[in-house]
């Protein structure tokens, strides 16, 4: 009988590879979090304040603006377990990039 295959960043899963610090912390912090979570970030505001503009109501206003939050902050406790793992000045300063980051597209 065949052993399953070894667990690989690829095969485990966007989400749990992340969760299980089994990304790479550069990736993690300058892809999917820099980049995608803010364009994922930015995109949920433009799509506010189009519905603003269309003046529907203002909690589906709100809701679409805050909807990336929770993802947002999945990805800052990912970034915050990854560098805690590798340690160094470049992964402290990850984490306090991560923390800003968090704070801004919160309020944003």
């Amino acid at each position: 009988m065949d052993s399953p295959a070894p667990a690989t960043h690829e095969n485990i899963g966007f989400f749990r590879a992340r969760w299980r610090g089994e990304a790479p912390l550069d990736r993690l912090f300058w892809r999917d979090m820099l980049l995608v979570g803010t364009a994922i970030s930015i995109a949920s505001s433009a799509l506010a304040l189009v519905l603003l503009g269309l003046k529907l109501p203002l909690w589906l206003v709100l809701t679409v603006h805050f909807l990336p939050v929770p993802y947002n902050i999945f990805l800052t406790i990912a970034v915050w377990r990854k560098a805690e793992k590798a340690g160094g000045f470049t992964a402290q300063l990850m984490m306090l990039g991560s923390a800003l980051w968090l704070i801004a597209t919160a309020v944003v």
